[in-house]
């Protein structure tokens, strides 16, 4: 490709709007042009990478024995009717109409249609398990999409669906696509990591996300220094115990209400009391979004001062589709407590009282007293009911690791992939049966597994950039060689370079000849801000019969004979990307 007639437009500014390094540099380099609010236009440089991923994607699925199959984008109401998601997916689906009042939606995800293709073709246990996949595009109505690819509203993704007649064949499947997946993002030349995650709105009973670390990313993630532990702080869980220590006797000491005037926060009142935090009963008032006539139920949620209540987890314990807090001025009338000094004694006696573990650790612990400026110091779990106890903490920096002695360390990552043991949920609730070898019919197990391919390629340029610009890894850079001329107007050096471009091309390097008329300081810009790995420079040691040979985040050039130019650079190519 000669530079003077590609569509490559760049720009020195960065865009008002991108807030992370990625976004700015796939903007600056005409990459990626934005049509409207999260949705963007990939062009040709963009296109090139966005095509070697994919292209990795199929070689890892079809390795691990997947089929492709190409979906709709469109898809009809009924199948999300027969799951129950069509009312409750929320405000992220985009739903249309044709001609004949018909209802569909521009597809978020493809659950329903692929379970509702396998429910019509398999019967038997002897036709699974297979797994189907696809490269498609996706819509989510974002409801803030920012950040370019990474959170945009509509999407190129990787959806694959294993279908299988046992849990057995469901853990061999998911074992599979981890394996597919490390050997993704290892071949994009990716450093990320495996994290226990949770399901979200995909459902099903564990999933594992792939986290490219990032210090833009909008996912924390905690890790062990000692084992090789790491989740998703939405699932993440620690040792109580190494925290808090062993449970506490009460002392027998009656509770008793203590004048608190402005002690409405976690800080003020261990100051006011000179308690350490972890005796203070900290509440927070929930609710599942419903109207009161439309099955409204509300939640109080109790999790010691020491800790941040982990909102997920909550939402996943009480199995909520929607999770919110109840508006302040509502507190009082719904549950019995009063805001900023609320506690579990008297409360509404039809309200459930979801406690974290860490309630039961503790001891002669200070609560609310639902009085403005009180609080009761000595209470303990027999002063009041508790419905359930569960893990609610939000774990963070510096707790225990759950499986050994080490420590956990936090970070933060950008989710590249998602893989799901889905279960029977979909297969139940749209009758996708099989009969297995004893004759009994049963729903099919499944699996699911994605991969964000506009947020992988975005993801790289997060990774590998400098104050000049992307430095793309090799398997997954538009070109893999940039040959620039600096002096058009001079004969030995146009000579020079058209002959490299044509032996270059002859032996399957992928380059890109600079034969712009511009001053070589503009070129060498362009150069670094596109991040082709290797740049070829044919200046004034021509004469010489040598050229510069520059690696993208190199400091200096090296000078290579004219005749070595192809020899060098095909094994500077073949080295990196055998060695992914």
């Amino acid at each position: 490709m000669r530079f003077s007639q590609a569509f490559i437009r760049t720009t020195k500014e960065d865009p008002g709007d991108a807030e992370i390094i990625s976004h700015k540099l796939l903007m600056r380099a005409g990459m990626i042009r934005k049509l409207a609010s999260g949705i963007y236009i990939i062009m040709p440089l963009a296109n090139l990478t966005i095509k070697k991923i994919e292209n990795i994607i199929r070689t890892e699925m079809n390795s691990a024995g997947a089929q492709e199959v190409i979906m709709p984008c469109v898809l009809p109401a009924n199948l999300w009717k027969e799951t129950g998601r069509w009312e409750v997916y929320g405000s992220e689906m985009l739903k249309i109409k044709d001609r004949a009042e018909r209802e569909y939606c521009f597809g978020p995800t493809h659950e329903e249609v692929i379970t509702d293709l396998v429910r019509r073709d398999i019967k038997s246990y002897k036709q699974l398990p297979v797994i189907l996949y696809q490269i498609q595009t996706k819509f989510r109505d974002e409801i803030r999409p920012r950040f370019g690819l990474m959170r945009a509203r509509e999407f190129t993704m990787k959806d694959a669906y294993s279908f299988e007649a046992s849990q057995e064949q469901l853990d061999v499947n998911y074992k599979k696509m981890h394996a597919a997946y490390c050997n993704i993002f290892k071949r994009c030349g990716l450093k990320y990591t495996v994290v226990e995650a949770d399901s979200g709105a995909i459902g099903g009973s564990s999933s594992n996300e792939f986290m490219v670390i990032a210090p833009s990313g909008e996912d924390a993630i905690v890790y062990c220094d000692k084992c090789d532990y790491s989740a998703n702080v939405e699932k993440a869980t620690t040792k109580i115990d190494k925290i808090l220590g062993q449970a506490e006797k009460p002392s027998g000491e009656k509770p008793e209400k203590i004048h608190t005037p402005g002690a409405a926060t976690i800080d003020d009142l261990s100051k006011f009391m000179k308690v350490p935090k972890k005796k203070l009963c900290k509440i927070l008032f929930f609710t599942n979004g419903k109207a009161a006539n439309d099955g409204r139920e509300d939640v109080v949620a109790l999790i010691s001062g020491e800790f941040e209540l982990n909102e997920i987890k909550l939402k996943n314990y009480l199995n909520f589709i929607n999770l919110e807090l109840i508006p302040s001025e509502e507190v009082q009338k719904r549950t019995g407590a009063y805001p900023g000094f609320g506690g579990p004694l008297n409360l509404n006696p039809n309200i459930r009282v979801i406690a974290d573990n860490s309630i039961k650790h503790i001891s002669d612990f200070v609560v609310g007293a639902n009085e403005k400026d009180y609080h009761v110091k000595n209470v303990n779990l027999s002063d009041f009911k508790v419905t359930d106890f569960t893990d609610l903490m939000m774990v963070d920096d510096s707790h225990p690791c759950p499986k050994c002695e080490g420590t956990l360390k936090k970070t933060r990552g950008i989710e590249v992939g998602h893989i799901f043991k889905l279960g029977t949920k979909y297969s139940t609730a749209l009758g996708a049966n099989f009969i297995d070898e004893n004759g009994q019919e049963k729903p099919i197990i499944m699996g699911c597994y994605g991969i964000g391919v506009g947020r992988t390629m975005q993801s790289a340029v997060e990774q590998n950039n400098d104050d000049n610009g992307i430095a793309w890894p090799m398997p997954i850079a538009p070109f893999h060689v940039i040959l620039v001329l600096l002096n058009c107007n001079d004969e030995a050096q146009k000579n020079c370079a058209e002959e490299l471009y044509e032996k270059m091309k002859a032996a399957g390097v992928e380059v890109i000849y600079d034969d712009r008329n511009e001053k070589p300081g503009f070129k060498f810009k362009d150069a670094d801000l596109l991040g082709i790995p290797i740049r070829i420079t044919v200046g004034r040691y021509v004469g010489e019969g040598k050229v510069e040979f520059k690696r993208r985040l190199a400091k200096e050039p090296t000078l290579i004979g004219v005749n070595e130019v192809v020899d060098i650079v095909k094994a500077e190519i073949a080295k990196e990307i055998r060695g992914l």
